[in-house]
């Protein structure tokens, strides 16, 4: 299994793949809205071959902390094939995701999960609770690329647009 970044031909089979894995059209129609409006920070493929086994986006959001912003990134929506779930492609994804993530000098990620996968990255309910969104619960986590720019702080994370669109048609998923 390789890792390599989708790119805009590539959307129509990402497309797929997430309506696929969640069973709705939400998750593929915000693929398509956040590569379409350049939010695509780290778009990257899982593949075997030509196949697509999986799929991940982070795209920028703001993290407004005392006064200043914290650069951020939204990680949504990952998925994978549901032929292949549970064998390693979406935690290949994931790491690969968040090296390019801090390497590329991004300091916080925000995800709505499930928590029994994410956690596993370093992701963090109690670390996200200070910080008012829409998404707000349980499942909305958060992971600091550099240490100390969310713990113990209080803000507001605001998502990009295709979010909230999202978020006005579609029932609250989780990744």
């Amino acid at each position: 299994m390789d890792i390599k970044a989708a790119n805009e031909a590539d959307l129509p089979a990402l497309i797929k793949l997430h309506d696929a894995a969640f069973g709705t059209p939400h998750e593929g129609r915000l693929v398509g809205d956040l590569h379409h409006a350049d939010l695509a920070a780290i778009s990257l493929m899982a593949m075997e071959g030509a196949a697509i086994l999986g799929h991940v986006v982070f795209s920028p959001l703001a993290i407004e902390v005392d006064n200043e912003t914290v650069l951020g990134l939204a990680l949504a929506p990952l998925a994978v094939t549901p032929a292949r779930q549970r064998q390693g492609i979406g935690t290949a994804l994931m790491e690969a995701g968040l090296v390019a993530a801090a390497q590329h000098g991004w300091q916080a990620v925000i995800v709505l999960g499930q928590p029994r996968f994410y956690e596993r990255f370093g992701f963090s309910p109690a670390l996200a609770r200070g910080f008012q969104t829409p998404f707000a619960g349980p499942y909305l986590m958060a992971l600091e690329l550099s240490e100390g720019t969310l713990s113990g702080r209080k803000g507001k994370i605001i998502y990009a647009k295709p979010f909230a669109e999202l978020g006005a048609e579609a029932p609250q998923t989780v990744a």
